[in-house]
């Protein structure tokens, strides 16, 4: 279902949709909606999202179909967002589906599984490889339907009071993390807890926290997380991309006129390659500013990636046999990913290794060559 709407919707479709609006809308209800946001207003990226989602659905309307979004908190808690719309308390939620591992591990296919699939692959996952198919399933039991609406990218591994140098350090560390890598970091010691974004900075402040994990150095700075922990590290290995997922209540969906559900699954589509392409675009400069403001870049040392990764096989195998959901997606889930890993591997990454290297390298000594002779030419004159 979201893929045909995804290609039916995005692009040129959401303009041949503005376009039809004006004479369905005279035949169409006026349906206003609230919906509750796990983000604070001040992660534009997150936060704002949710409100393109609203405007476009809106614009593609004519205005019949509102959503009144509201942040973090301002309904109900952030992390209770998808409970309150699978009891009709709010319409509709954006959100991350791994918040929700404590109620099925399966969620965590929705947002992010450790060392799984990049943001390109889960997208081809979703759209292509019957992600929304077996995700659709386990939403149902929970009374909601979902659709993917963003997406970080890959994201940093967070911030650290102290270095990370051995598996040693990492044992008694209190850290705030989100999904299942919290169950994989507490196979190697590390005391997990989850906490929403605007509890973070204090707790690391109070020493309530030795680390932290958010998104990646757009949002990070916002939060100035680096004022209180200044180790930073990647990569996030529990997050090769984060996907979001705007639920509806099962009920009001199916009440929702067609034109109003196209819309609103176009939107979803829309914001789900618009919001990579924000983090894509802001995160360099925001990196540079963080490491100019003191931050100490580290890249976790290769016995801890390769511990994390036994820790997330093992993990894997426990919840196969706790989670009928679990087992019936990660079957499927694990060939596609390998399938991907293959192809990515190919083409993807040899070209990303040779251009993210050589190319950067020979353009500085290019700058440097020229500049001898740019220092002279303003000399003669």
């Amino acid at each position: 279902m979201q893929r045909r709407s995804f290609l039916k919707n995005a692009g040129a479709g959401l303009a041949a949709g503005a376009v039809a609006a004006p004479a369905l809308a005279q035949t169409q209800p006026t349906v206003t909606w609230r919906m509750a946001s796990s983000f604070p207003k001040n992660l534009d990226a997150l936060f704002g999202t949710a409100e393109q989602i609203a405007r476009r659905v809106s614009e593609v309307t004519e205005g019949k179909f509102q959503i009144r979004v509201s942040a973090a908190g301002e309904l109900v808690p952030p992390l209770q967002v998808l409970d309150a719309t699978q009891a009709g308390t709010v319409d509709c939620c954006h959100t991350a589906p791994y918040y929700y591992v404590g109620k099925d591990p399966a969620f965590a296919f929705g947002t992010a599984v450790p060392f799984g699939l990049n943001a390109r692959q889960q997208n081809a996952w979703k759209y292509f490889g019957g992600g929304n198919e077996a995700m659709a399933l386990l939403y149902k039991d929970y009374g909601v339907v979902g659709f993917s609406a963003g997406n970080t990218g890959t994201q940093m591994a967070g911030w650290y009071r102290k270095e990370i140098k051995t598996l040693a350090d990492l044992k008694g560390l209190k850290m705030r993390i989100a999904g299942l890598a919290g169950q994989v970091l507490a196979k190697l010691g590390v005391v997990p807890t989850q906490i929403a974004a605007g509890e973070i900075y204090p707790s690391l402040e109070r020493g309530t926290l030795d680390a932290a994990e958010w998104v990646g150095p757009y949002d990070d700075e916002r939060l100035g997380l680096y004022k209180v922990a200044k180790y930073y590290y990647y990569p996030g290995w529990w997050e090769g991309s984060a996907e979001l997922t705007f639920f509806v209540n099962e009920k009001k969906w199916a009440e929702l006129p067609k034109h109003f559900q196209a819309a609103l699954e176009g939107a979803c589509a829309e914001a789900n390659a618009l919001m990579l392409a924000k983090y894509d675009a802001k995160n360099p400069e925001a990196l540079r500013k963080l490491i100019g403001d003191g931050a100490q870049l580290r890249a976790f040392p290769r016995p801890v990636m390769e511990a994390a990764l036994k820790a997330s096989n093992e993990l894997y195998e426990e919840l196969s046999a706790k989670s009928p959901h679990w087992k019936r997606i990660y079957t499927e889930w694990r060939k596609f990913r390998a399938e991907q890993f293959l192809w990515f591997r190919v083409a993807e990454n040899s070209y990303d290794n040779f251009a993210f290297t050589g190319v950067p390298a020979s353009e500085r000594a290019a700058d440097a060559a020229k500049a001898p002779a740019k220092a002279a030419k303003g000399t003669a004159k």
